[in-house]
């Protein structure tokens, strides 16, 4: 295969979709050759001491070689094959393979509002720019087709690029977060039997505290791993669960308010008033009718 190298231009029609891809490519860089090589524009070449700043964000895929990779916000890595970094605009980052490896790199650069949004959300973080994505045919394969998709130009071919890009980025996505996971096994096992038990003991004056030692795990690793991997501290899980509980009784049962409260080892009504109208929108009583 040859070093294709694309850069592409956008137009204020494509901008609307809402993403649009600006360079796509493929090299590989032998031990001991320069680098960057000089197929680039001036606005994407760099110095790797001085390292650059780009009005856009890039993926950039190792399947071969090693390296290091840096940025502001991140810090300084060793890239190794199997690895993805994101670039982010306006943000200074620098990278290269090692001369004694060289590497193969893939990457695609794009722009939009709706890259823009995902990372306002935090799906994607300048300090958290690293996915351990593994070596994946898959991945290369949609490289590829975006390489192709360039190469042929056909009319709204940005778009088919954005679908790539899209898929792209919620595969690296699941991937990363699967590998990571993956490596805290002992402690996604540890969490789901916490979660059973709180099922188990909705109406049980169990607390959180006593489930973290029912599954072996001191309470303060067990809150910032269960909040980790759920979203949601122990302690508002378990709340949850119970209020959830507590529908279901206002709907199926004649029992009072209060009875409910005390039931679900609420510390009081009208504490469990509140945290039902919180949650619901709604009073006790108000929900029951």
């Amino acid at each position: 295969m040859s070093k294709p190298v694309k850069y592409i231009i956008e137009n204020p029609r494509d901008a609307l979709w809402g993403l649009t891809i600006t360079t796509v490519g493929y090299e590989k860089i032998r031990p001991g050759e320069p680098y960057p090589t000089d197929c680039h524009l001036d606005s994407h070449c760099f110095s790797p001491s001085k390292g650059r700043v780009l009005q856009e964000y890039q993926l950039v895929y190792i399947t071969e070689g090693c390296g290091t990779f840096e940025s502001s916000a991140f810090g300084k890595i060793k890239i190794k094959p199997g690895m993805m970094f994101l670039l982010f605009p306006d943000e200074w980052h620098t990278y290269c393979p090692d001369k004694e490896t060289g590497w193969t790199q893939y990457w695609i650069g794009f722009k939009g509002v709706n890259m823009d949004e995902r990372v306002r959300q935090e799906f994607f973080s300048k300090k958290t720019p690293i996915f351990e994505v593994g070596l994946t045919e898959e991945l290369v394969n949609l490289f590829m087709k975006a390489i192709e998709t360039t190469d042929q130009e056909r009319s709204h071919f940005q778009q088919m690029l954005a679908g790539i890009v899209n898929y792209m980025l919620g595969l690296i996505y699941m991937l990363d977060k699967n590998n990571r996971l993956d490596q805290d096994r002992h402690w996604i096992d540890q969490i789901s039997r916490a979660r059973i038990l709180m099922h188990e003991n909705i109406e049980s004056c169990l607390t959180v505290q006593d489930i973290a030692e029912k599954v072996g795990a001191g309470y303060s690793s067990f809150r910032k791993n269960f909040k980790k991997y759920t979203g949601l501290s122990p302690a508002s899980y378990f709340q949850d669960l119970k209020l959830q509980r507590a529908k279901d009784l206002l709907c199926m049962t004649d029992l009072s308010v209060k009875e409910i409260a005390y039931r679900l080892n609420f510390e009081s009504p009208d504490y469990f008033s509140a945290q039902f109208r919180k949650k619901t929108g709604k009073r006790p009583s108000d929900f029951r009718s």
